[in-house]
């Protein structure tokens, strides 16, 4: 990879994240910055999912969101529909089932993705609130 300033700030931006992000939000950060276009993100984008550096999280309105994964232990996603909350979790089950099927159809496993989706506490409360009254 070529070294460039600009790039070079598009990946301290990306692996500082906290959270997951998408190309606009990363643009937004990053605007202050001389020199940081969109069109430089989107070059930078696969070449840090190339490296194993972020990956691909969700597709949202057509927007795709990353997260970093440099020094981050493996975890799954629940995203809430209506607010749009993401929580991660991990439980050590999901990797022993992904082995397990992984060899009962002699595949090798480089691991796995898993999101559920639905409502969160908060707003289930809140549908179940409408429609009771």
């Amino acid at each position: 990879m070529r070294h460039t300033r600009e790039r070079e700030a598009i990946v301290r931006e990306a692996l500082s994240s906290n959270g997951h992000f998408d190309v606009d939000e990363l643009f937004i950060r990053l605007k202050k910055k001389k020199g940081v276009s969109k069109a430089s993100i989107y070059r930078t984008i696969p070449l840090l999912k190339e490296a194993g550096l972020i990956t691909e999280v969700y597709l949202e309105n057509g927007h795709m969101h990353y997260e970093p994964v440099f020094g981050r232990d493996h975890h799954c996603h629940l995203r809430c529909l209506n607010c749009k909350t993401v929580i991660e979790f991990s439980d050590k089950r999901l990797g022993e089932i992904e082995a397990e099927v992984a060899e009962r159809y002699g595949f090798f496993s480089e691991g796995h993705k898993l999101e559920i989706v639905g409502l969160c506490p908060r707003c289930r409360t809140r549908q179940t609130r409408k429609i009771t009254t």
